[in-house]
């Protein structure tokens, strides 16, 4: 590296002294051949909360690689390396290939036109694990926390021209307690390459100053009904509008207000199972004086799930009341060539049917969470899956404290899924503690 690419760095930042760039990995799978660094992974990224308006932030970021925490933001600096987001900076497809336990990601773009009152949000699919965000220089947010999704709203931050959006990223694996599953600075036969920084989808979205932040969504099979709550941004108390559909035929309709649960009725439910995968569509909209001010569609299932009894009366998992045979690998959604990251949507969906194909009654996700994406996948195609939490040593009160936090804010962000039938919070007793401390 040159010493002026070290000098851009300024005040503050050290570069991690890497080893030589190490040998590419042996294994690629046949998508990455189809990896376009102009247009990667371009579906839209929440597929149960979707709005038409949209810009992806995926591609070619400038990064640099740090031995210690970035004291300040490189504003308007040009960092030393090149990187594909939002593979992993240690993936063969990020173009980098190594491991730093600090990280620098910085890119330019321009803000999509904004309507009157219109407000930018942008959103963040995942990053491991601790971020701070800053645009055109002003530090919007800090999240911590590598499997959930998070959201700033960048509205206030915007400039004239070209936008500056510089993310600082410290993750230290096994040098602290925190939810990592698998990964591990020393590799060994089931402990797996470090994954760093952004390894999910970065994309904008105009929303109205009063708009929808989120849906819960609980299917009452017993009560024909889906129960529904509503969460609002700068929307507190407004008017809601839900409407089912099956096959786009209108099932239920139901009004109610922003963060009030709501019933939704769905006489007569047809039952979300593998054999029969059914989704109905949902349209949510918020409402002022009668008028849309925002919209977005939606899906869900109705199915339950709970415990049986199977004809020689041991109990069972049971899924609409019937005992289900769970017989499914541990799926541990690593790839050869982008680590956590599939290389292509089509990638990630070929592990959903190929489980299915193969005969398997569900799929256990090992100790890793997925993008959203891959539980549409598990969803559309009916595999019911047992979600791990990824493990976290829990080897101190913080570390605890991160690992509930964490846990709590993944069961919130895949609620609505209905593939998703078990939770799974210790793996083999991995992190397990009592009120005495961790045993």
């Amino acid at each position: 590296m040159s010493s002026a690419a070290v000098a851009e760095l300024g005040a503050g930042f050290t570069l991690a002294h890497a080893p030589a760039p190490a040998r590419p990995q042996p294994l690629l799978t046949r998508w990455a051949a189809r990896v376009d660094p102009g247009n990667v992974l371009p579906e839209y990224p929440r597929p149960q909360m979707v709005r038409l308006r949209w810009q992806n932030l995926n591609g070619t970021w400038e990064i640099a690689l740090l031995d210690r925490s970035a004291d300040s933001v490189p504003t308007g600096q040009v960092l030393p390396e090149r990187i594909l987001v939002p593979f992993p900076v240690e993936s063969v497809l990020s173009g980098v290939g190594r491991h730093a336990p600090h990280l620098v990601y910085r890119r330019t773009f321009a803000a999509p036109e904004l309507g009157d009152g219109e407000r930018l949000l942008l959103h963040f699919g995942a990053v491991d694990w601790r971020a701070r965000v800053w645009m055109n220089g002003r530090l919007l947010t800090e999240h911590t926390g590598g499997f959930d999704a998070f959201t700033v709203d960048v509205t206030d931050a915007l400039q004239a021209g070209e936008q500056e959006l510089v993310v600082a990223v410290d993750d230290p694996t096994d040098g602290f307690g925190q939810p990592r599953g698998k990964q591990s600075t020393r590799p060994h036969p089931i402990f797996y390459t470090p994954v760093s920084g952004i390894w999910q989808t970065v994309w904008l979205e105009p929303v109205p100053a009063a708009s929808i932040a989120s849906l819960r969504m609980t299917p009452d099979v017993a009560g024909e009904a889906l129960v529904l709550t509503v969460r609002g941004r700068g929307a507190e108390g407004g008017a809601v509008e839900a409407v089912a559909r099956a096959e786009g035929r209108e099932v239920g309709r139901a009004r109610g207000t922003v963060g009030s649960e709501m019933r939704v009725p769905v006489p007569a439910p047809r039952l979300w199972g593998p054999d029969d995968p059914f989704l109905y569509d949902l349209r949510v909209t918020l409402l002022d004086g009668g008028r849309e001010v925002d919209a977005v569609d939606s899906y869900f299932g109705m199915r339950t799930v709970g415990l049986a009894r199977d004809e020689r009366g041991f109990t069972r998992v049971a899924l609409n009341g019937e005992p289900w045979f769970h017989v499914g690998p541990l799926d541990q959604g690593w790839w050869p060539d982008g680590l956590y990251t599939a290389p292509t949507d089509e990638a990630l969906r070929f592990d959903v049917e190929q489980t299915r194909a193969l005969g398997f009654g569900f799929t256990r996700k090992h100790i890793k969470v997925e993008p959203a994406r891959w539980y549409h996948h598990a969803d559309r195609l009916g595999l019911p899956v047992w979600q791990d939490m990824p493990c976290g040593w829990n080897d101190t009160p913080e570390a605890r404290g991160h690992f509930a936090r964490e846990l709590a804010a993944m069961m919130d962000g895949l609620h609505n899924h209905p593939s998703v039938i078990v939770w799974v919070p210790f793996n083999e007793k991995w992190g397990q503690w009592s009120d005495e401390g961790t045993r």
